[in-house]
């Protein structure tokens, strides 16, 4: 090593943390976040993009398990497979500085490796709490940049962090870690022009599967720059955000592990409802006056729903016909919840999506963004019913937000629904006995008893 640099840093600190955690709420926060994984993954299972990644990645031999099927793979095989189609229907969970998912890079890669190295959920828990940390660092220094130029930094940022993570697992030393970081971030690629294509979900699978790979390149003795992240010509800050970001990346790292970590401080949100995040809060609201006032839909000749600058930016969708397009459409979100209540996996199929009630209740819906700064976020929805009567409420927070998480009752709920869509009869409360109770087992049991029990 010649000197203190961006990925030496990192390296120095992921070695030093202990390789199993010792604490029983990061433990569990980090079940929590598998079993949400876990569970969109199998929702998925009937999207065509299974049978893409089946004829590519067919399985056979390997130590790592395909969460679904069963079918074995390598580890870089597995992760790929498991965080594509965990992706594909946009319901993983998602933290702030990142302005992406982060679970979704992290735990396939890392639960690959764990089924490799013989590791239990708690040596997992801890590797998966160094992957978290390193992404939101490079994500607080310049994700915003990096975000708003194209780049998709699931992807990207989230290869580097699993890199970190793997290598953590892996028990790679301080040196290998550094090449394993500088690999990731050589490899590091994802656009937003792929959005609304397979490809989105694939870029978030190849990134798994990055983070594996340069882990064990590293470990066999492949050397990659020290200076791969803030190098001037060709550094990943510089490159992919502004030559201007290299000193605030020097600073997030600097704060590496302070206090109670980026798990406390950023934290994680996981969707409650299969859409767009921006119809989140609305959805809150409606879902609630609906509960206090009934809000017969046939009674409502107007909602006017109103946030910050921005707020409604991804909802592109007015007149919705498939369900894709229903994901991205406030008027939609509104008409579905006050007519059916709880919008599920169900609720965005393209039939459900083009019921005449639901495409006569449309144009009733009215969304703009003009309710004040950026943040904090804020949304305000006025229901305006027949005999001039109006029911309003604002919120900021978000149900499944980090400020505001979800029980594990309401966690257990989705989990239910992923299952129904994805076509097992398991019950949710018994996925949710086999996650909560991994602690001190081995990974590779534990999925093994999930793919018996959810088939």
């Amino acid at each position: 090593m010649t000197g203190t640099t961006a990925s030496t840093r990192i390296a120095a600190w992921a070695a030093s943390v202990p390789q199993r955690a010792s604490d029983d709420a990061l433990v569990h926060l980090v079940a929590r976040a598998f079993l949400d994984t876990y569970a969109v993954r199998l929702a998925a299972n009937g999207h065509p993009l299974r049978d893409v990644l089946e004829r590519y990645a067919p399985g056979g031999e390997g130590p790592a398990t395909d969460w679904s099927s069963g079918r074995r793979h390598t580890a870089e095989a597995a992760a790929m497979v498991n965080a594509s189609m965990a992706h594909v229907l946009d319901y993983d969970d998602v933290t702030s500085p990142l302005r992406g998912h982060p679970t979704v890079v992290l735990l396939p890669a890392l639960v690959a490796v764990a089924e490799e190295e013989g590791a239990d959920g708690r040596q997992l828990a801890a590797s998966y709490a160094v992957g978290f940390e390193v992404i939101c660092k490079l994500a607080k220094a310049f994700a915003v940049e990096h975000y708003a130029a194209g780049w998709h930094s699931t992807a990207t940022m989230g290869a580097i962090g699993a890199a970190a993570g793997a290598s953590h697992l892996a028990a790679l030393t301080a040196a290998e870690t550094t090449h394993a970081v500088g690999v990731a971030a050589a490899r590091a690629a994802g656009t937003k022009a792929s959005f609304g294509t397979m490809t989105k979900s694939f870029q978030v699978g190849a990134a798994a599967a990055e983070a594996v790979r340069s882990m064990r390149l590293a470990q066999a003795g492949l050397t990659a720059a020290e200076q791969a992240l803030e190098g001037s010509v060709g550094g990943f800050a510089p490159l992919y955000g502004g030559a201007g970001h290299v000193e605030a990346l020097a600073t997030e790292l600097a704060g590496l592990g302070a206090g109670s970590g980026e798990l406390a401080s950023s934290g994680l949100d996981v969707k409650k409802y299969p859409c767009c995040y921006a119809t989140h809060r609305a959805l809150d609201i409606i879902l609630d006056l609906r509960s206090e006032h009934r809000l017969p839909p046939a009674d409502v000749e107007r909602v006017v729903v109103r946030t910050n600058e921005g707020g409604i930016a991804p909802l592109v969708h007015h007149r919705p016909q498939t369900g894709l397009e229903a994901k991205f459409s406030m008027e939609f979100a509104v008409a579905t919840a006050l007519h059916d209540g709880l919008p599920r996996l169900a609720t965005f199929r393209d039939e459900n999506v083009r019921r005449t009630e639901l495409q006569e209740f449309l144009p009733k819906v009215t969304a703009t963004d003009d309710a004040g700064p950026q943040w904090p976020r804020l949304t305000e929805v006025c229901v305006e019913l027949a005999g001039g009567h109006t029911v309003q409420r604002s919120a900021t927070q978000l149900r499944g937000s980090a400020e505001s998480p979800l029980t594990d009752g309401e966690l257990l709920t989705k989990v239910d629904d992923c299952l129904r869509y994805g076509r097992s009869a398991t019950a949710a409360e018994r996925v949710g006995e086999l996650v909560f109770g991994w602690g001190d087992r081995r990974v590779g049991e534990l999925l093994g008893d999930l793919v018996e029990a959810t088939r």
